[in-house]
């Protein structure tokens, strides 16, 4: 493993020297693979461009960045400057290297975009910003290649599979009772705990590498930023928020779902309407419910994410038809 690490390094720093002007677009491309910008841009997605587009585009967001989660402890590997205090770190990341994060949700997820516009240009977009993204990681030195090419692997595997089973999947929920589909939800999001709990205990008798934290606190990362990679946090929050979609999109559909067309403003309200309920609860509960790696703040994390998704599927739709913003479903 450490010849692995030590070519990698070697990679990580030929691409690095190609130059401190390519910080800024290589800082663009990252953003375009984050979880953050997909968080931005899904709710304009479901509830202001296209409601099923923003579906498939939020569950495989959420999926491969659970399914990530579970690799990620499953092979614990470090980042490039955990290992050699060579490696610039223009970047800063608290949880193992391999897979890619950034390189699986990209593939994931742009792969899925072009997948429903179908349209050749669209793929070799789609092509060119998942490339950029993953040589962006490395230039950064938060990833080893194999990292990136994992996350390619994995991602595209993730959109395969969905993009097989989708459709009969779909049919299948919504011939099942309200209250199955909820069940089915939630036995779905245990699952994807199950994926990351398990490495994740075996961990638990795992000494992280002192000289990992040490090449971080190097590098100059702060407190927040050092190495703290056994944790359940981001399953919780992908599988949470998957919940509460899914939970959400069922009850919805009971009450004859929604329809995101209308005028430019009705659309534009939407969106500053919703964003705003997301920020209630996204940073309100987040500033009340207590933080940490213990029982009480893992189910409230999965609580509080739940709500978020939840009100991404049903509370905004609902609110947006009683207020004349949107119709139901044609």
């Amino acid at each position: 493993m450490e010849s692995l690490w030590e070519s990698g390094i070697a990679f990580v720093l030929a691409v690095q020297s190609l130059g401190g002007w390519l910080e800024a677009p290589m800082e663009f491309f990252s953003f375009l693979g984050s979880e953050e910008f997909f968080l931005l841009v899904l709710p304009v997605l479901y509830w202001s461009v296209d409601a099923r587009l923003g579906l498939r585009v939020g569950v495989i967001l959420l999926l491969t960045g659970a399914v990530n989660d579970a690799f990620k402890l499953a092979l614990h590997g470090p980042r490039p400057y955990w290992v050699s205090p060579e490696v610039k770190s223009l970047a800063f990341e608290s949880s193992f290297g391999a897979p890619s994060g950034h390189a699986q949700i990209a593939a994931g997820v742009w792969g899925m975009l072009a997948s429903q516009i179908r349209r050749g240009w669209a793929w070799g977009v789609a092509i060119f910003i998942i490339f950029m993204i993953g040589l962006s990681r490395l230039f950064l030195g938060v990833h080893f290649p194999h990292d990136v090419l994992i996350g390619w692997l994995v991602g595209a595997l993730v959109l395969a599979i969905l993009l097989r089973i989708w459709d009969r999947t779909a049919d299948w929920v919504k011939g099942q009772t309200l209250g199955r589909q909820v069940g089915l939800a939630f036995g779905f999001s245990m699952l994807l705990i199950l994926g990351s709990l398990l490495p994740y205990l075996w961990l638990q008798s795992w000494p992280l590498p002192g000289e990992w934290i040490s090449n971080a606190q190097l590098a100059g990362a702060t407190e927040s930023e050092l190495p703290h990679p056994i944790t359940l946090n981001g399953v919780l929050t992908t599988s949470g928020t998957l919940f509460g979609l899914f939970a959400g999109l069922a009850w919805m559909n009971t009450q004859g779902g929604f329809n995101a067309r209308g005028t430019a403003t009705q659309r534009i309200l939407r969106y500053a309407l919703g964003a705003l309920g997301v920020g209630i609860l996204w940073f309100g509960l987040g500033a009340i419910f207590p933080r940490g790696d213990e029982l009480i703040p893992y189910i409230l994390r999965f609580v509080r994410y739940g709500l978020v998704g939840l009100w991404v599927s049903a509370g905004a739709p609902w609110l947006f038809i009683k207020i004349r913003l949107a119709g139901a479903q044609d």
